[in-house]
């Protein structure tokens, strides 16, 4: 019979897989549940985007380019331009999710004990993703006093050590909202 993995015992599980038994359960008592674990839309699929899908005209689904659909990661080279943020369409990768993506960024560019800093509370399977890296989150806490604004950066500079190898900042961030929003016009900010 095989045997989980020393890693895959390590694995921390998902709060978030935790919680829905809870979930469907007060739902089955009839009480109302909002759901904030997962990013599934409350609001209409605009139609526009209904009647492409409707109006497809492919003989064959296929899979898209590895990195991404060419002309969409160009669009996004236009986008960031407009917040001084230089790019070449080359430069990025298209994934089907944060998590995909931050497990990829994880495993790419962290060695077994790097650290990585995290503003807090954070997406609690960053821990997960950590430990399928083998590294070491270290969270730096946010307040909601200031509408859990990124943390002074003097509190970056106190957490960083010999083995900090990334400071990852989701934003908007997961799970409090807080968005990180600075638009350059000209030389002021």
């Amino acid at each position: 019979m095989p045997k989980i993995s020393d890693k895959g015992l390590k694995m921390p599980p998902s709060p978030i897989r935790k919680l829905v038994p809870f979930a469907e359960k007060a739902k089955k008592r009839g009480i109302h549940i909002y759901h904030l674990n997962i990013g599934q839309p409350d609001i209409h699929t605009p139609q526009v985007m209904m009647d492409a899908i409707h109006k497809i005209d492919l003989k064959v689904i296929e899979y898209s380019h590895s990195a991404g659909i060419e002309s969409y990661r160009r669009k996004l080279v236009g986008y960031y331009q407009k917040f001084d943020i230089n790019l070449s369409w080359e430069d990025i990768i298209i994934t089907t999710g944060g998590s995909e993506a931050i497990e990829i960024g994880m495993m790419a560019c962290l060695n077994a004990g790097d650290e990585i800093i995290v503003p807090e509370p954070y997406y609690a399977n960053y821990n997960g993703f950590s430990t399928q890296a083998d590294v070491i989150v270290k969270p730096i806490a946010s307040s909601i006093k200031s509408g859990f604004a990124l943390p002074p950066i003097e509190e970056f500079e106190k957490a960083i050590t010999l083995k900090t190898k990334a400071i990852l900042i989701c934003n908007p961030s997961n799970p409090t909202g807080y968005f990180v929003y600075q638009r350059r016009v000209g030389n002021s900010s």
